[in-house]
């Protein structure tokens, strides 16, 4: 088996498994290798679970030999987002506060990669309390750009962005609350899903804000995501906002053809302050759809201006009723970014949130409005390349503005509607940093997204390059 093994989908790491030509164990075996001989470089995660790995394959790969294959994922290294509670091992949320905390229970989510045969590889390292979109941590280090090393991964979820596109794990967990699966995803150049509020269990995981929360994976292609998304989906008794709708099965939504889809192209907002190679590379991608007959309907959506504040000011509320305990006892233990952000809600009024709440309801007016017209939404997934670690401004086209503010500006909206939304590779910039191009859909429409996503991957490439590690 040669490294390049590690660089190939699930799906057909699956195949391979099912044809005797590799087995779990060395998979398994060859990724904490490649975790280690990396790890200073790339710095993905907080806690490699090592021996349990090796002692999850073993016993993944004797029953695959008995004939007890549990799907795609049996014996398949998964990496996870430490804001997940993992049975025995710690979940740190990249804090120094939590530094210390051993779950005695699993978030369902992992439950659910448990069940699946998924072999839990390590915790990824992250921006701290997921209230970030570096994934500069002062506790644990900051993660690095497989594309180049000198450069944030995005965040919050940068770790787990990180991992899948330098070969260190099948896939990955994130969360998103303002873009946090999304935009590591087009930083790193890799497929990142955050699916519709409610499709996928938070339960056990480590919250930013309640209402804006998604769980979700990061994959290498769409067709990857929508394997996870099968088996991450469906409702969760112990998460009273999880949906009960039928979960469909996503791998076989791929095979659909696009042609009539309507995809919506934005007249303002969208493609407004977008660096120029980013914006050459999603519109060549939209050609690439138009010419498998998907047809381009354009369209102008209202009360976008609202968006930033709506969502900043739900955040730093929620997020401060979360902390309210460690940030009377133990403020000092929070990195400067984060402990800033915990002490500004306290400027906010109860008024300020129920006008940030009313700012949302009209969004999703808007947007419903919107996909009357059309089946999905086609938007860059950040505005800019990724900065240098340190850097806190990036250059959006003609705007100069925080890496914050640059990073979730386009993503946001759809926390706030609790759309789904997929970020997928697009081309590279002059600087050889991956472009996202970003699919949004209707509620609890992920297959439709998928559909659109993989079929623009099956005409193109940028999905199978690879940093050069």
């Amino acid at each position: 088996m040669t490294e390049s093994i590690l660089e190939i989908s699930i799906m057909e790491m699956a195949l391979r498994i099912r044809r005797k030509e590799i087995s779990p164990v060395e998979i398994v075996q060859q990724t904490l290798e490649r975790i280690e001989s990396l790890s200073s470089r790339l710095n993905s995660f907080i806690t490699v679970m090592g021996e349990q790995a090796l002692a999850d394959a073993r016993i993944a790969e004797r029953e695959i030999q008995q004939g007890n294959n549990r799907g795609r994922l049996h014996g398949l290294p998964v990496a996870i987002k430490d804001i997940f509670a993992t049975r025995g091992v710690r979940t740190t949320a990249g804090s120094k506060i939590l530094s210390r905390w051993v779950p005695d229970y699993d978030a369902t989510v992992v439950k659910r990669l448990r069940k699946a045969g998924a072999v839990l590889i390590g915790k990824t390292n992250m921006h701290e309390f997921s209230y970030g979109v570096t994934s500069d941590n002062p506790h644990f280090g900051p993660v690095r750009n497989p594309w180049d090393t000198k450069r944030i991964p995005g965040g919050s979820s940068g770790g787990s962005g990180a991992a899948v596109a330098a070969s260190l794990c099948a896939a990955a967990l994130g969360s998103d609350t303002g873009g946090s699966i999304r935009i590591p995803a087009a930083a790193c150049g890799v497929a990142g899903i955050k699916p519709t509020y409610g499709r996928v269990s938070r339960y056990g995981a480590i919250p930013l804000a309640w209402s804006l929360d998604h769980v979700g994976p990061i994959t290498r292609t769409a067709e990857d995501a929508a394997a996870l998304l099968n088996v991450l989906a469906g409702r969760d008794e112990k998460d009273r906002t999880s949906s009960r709708l039928p979960v469909p099965d996503y791998t076989q939504a791929l095979r659909q053809p696009v042609k009539g889809l309507r995809l919506g192209i934005p007249q303002n907002f969208f493609f407004e302050h977008v660096d120029s190679e980013t914006l050459s590379a999603v519109r060549a991608a939209i050609q690439v759809l138009e010419r498998l007959g998907a047809q381009t309907v354009p369209i102008k959506l209202q009360h976008l201006e609202l968006c930033a504040a709506a969502a900043a000011q739900i955040t730093l509320v929620e997020a401060a009723s979360y902390h309210e305990q460690y940030t009377r006892q133990r403020i000092k233990d929070y990195g400067d970014d984060v402990r800033l952000r915990l002490h500004a809600a306290h400027n906010f009024l109860a008024t300020d949130y129920v006008k940030s709440q009313r700012a949302r309801t009209l969004l999703q007016e808007e947007l419903a409005k919107a996909f009357k017209k059309v089946d999905v939404i086609m938007t860059p997934t950040l505005p800019a390349p990724p900065p240098p670690i340190g850097e806190y401004f990036v250059q959006s086209g003609d705007m100069r503005e925080h890496v914050i503010d640059a990073f979730i500006r386009f993503n946001n909206p759809f926390n706030l509607t609790g759309l789904p939304a997929i970020s997928v590779p697009c081309g590279f910039s002059s600087a050889n940093l991956p472009i996202g191009l970003q699919v949004v859909g209707r509620p609890f429409e992920e297959a439709t997204v998928l559909r659109l996503a993989n079929a623009y991957q099956a005409q193109t490439d940028w999905h199978k390059k690879r940093p050069s590690l």
